[in-house]
């Protein structure tokens, strides 16, 4: 009985340090979608500078797996672009995230945002998203 009460409490302690885990990572989705929605019309950042702003810096690869796989309306993903200008994927329609940010005022030459940095979203230091 003792060992079956011993396993029990083994697998119970297993399960609930299993569980954050995923809450860990719940939460960094909700906070990346979060940042992408403050990204304001006519501006873009990074994977990168999502991922940081996010709380997780050098995740920027995690961002663009969050956002390829959620599907709310209410976020703005053609504002999120790769590094240096690039537009990168926008489920595999890259003229279509183009024609987007062109309608927001943007400037893309080929495929990059130039001059990047004008455009790049900056956001001030009493903006926590964290």
């Amino acid at each position: 009985m003792a060992g079956l009460q011993n396993a029990k409490g083994r697998k119970e302690r297993k399960e609930r340090k299993a569980k954050p885990e995923r809450g860990k990572a719940a939460r960094f989705a909700e906070r990346v979608l979060l940042v992408v929605r403050r990204i304001p019309i006519g501006r873009v950042a990074t994977y990168g500078d999502v991922a940081r702003l996010a709380g997780r810096p050098g995740a920027a690869r995690a961002v663009g797996n969050i956002m390829r796989s959620s599907t709310r309306r209410d976020v703005p993903y053609h504002r999120v672009i790769a590094a240096g200008g690039r537009l990168g994927g926008y489920g595999g329609n890259e003229l279509l995230k183009r024609s987007l940010l062109l309608a927001e005022g943007v400037t893309v030459s080929g495929s990059r945002v130039r001059p990047f940095e004008q455009f790049r979203w900056v956001p001030s230091r009493r903006q926590t998203f964290v």
